[in-house]
């Protein structure tokens, strides 16, 4: 095989690729290109913004990560099954929750209801610059910014995974 073949398979082999994962997203109804790379910048705007306000209003940088990560608590909602689990990890999980709590701190002059308020926002803001969406009903994976983890591609399709990774890796999840 000569050099301009391999490199011409291993691009057509990316397309395929990459047509698998855009099938994948579209089938699930989620954002896709410049919008999605647009809402995942703006998740870190709202983790600076979030984490800020946290530590202006004197909460404690040592708190901050474990209290990050609490909100994923949500997540137990899936022991119920995928309706419920989508149901409370989205209530968790959106900018709508966090500014209200944001809005009832301003509301009842509270610093400790705002620092709530205030990891909410920086929680969603990670998880959208993460590439974690809203959850749809079907499945955990799958998201308004499509699906988490790696998608099926057709039979026979290599490529469009990380540099290096061939298809026997790719089969074995490696």
């Amino acid at each position: 095989m000569t050099t301009e073949t391999a490199t011409n398979s291993a691009a057509t082999a990316a397309r395929i690729g990459e047509r698998a994962d855009t099938a994948s997203a579209q089938s699930l109804h989620a954002v896709t290109g410049m919008p999605r790379i647009l809402l995942r910048a703006e998740g870190l705007a709202a983790l600076a913004a979030g984490a800020g306000l946290y530590l202006h209003l004197g909460g404690n940088i040592l708190w901050l990560v474990p209290l990050l990560l609490a909100v994923d608590v949500s997540m137990a909602g899936y022991l119920a099954g995928p309706r419920p689990g989508a149901l409370l990890y989205n209530l968790a999980h959106n900018w709508a929750v966090g500014v209200a709590v944001l809005a009832l701190a301003w509301w009842l002059g509270s610093p400790e209801v705002a620092l709530v308020g205030a990891v909410l926002v920086a929680h969603t803001g990670m998880d959208r610059a993460a590439g974690y969406g809203l959850k749809y009903p079907t499945a955990f994976a799958d998201t308004h910014l499509g699906r988490l983890g790696r998608t099926p591609r057709p039979a026979g399709a290599t490529g469009g995974g990380p540099v290096g990774m061939t298809a026997a890796a790719d089969e074995s999840g490696r």
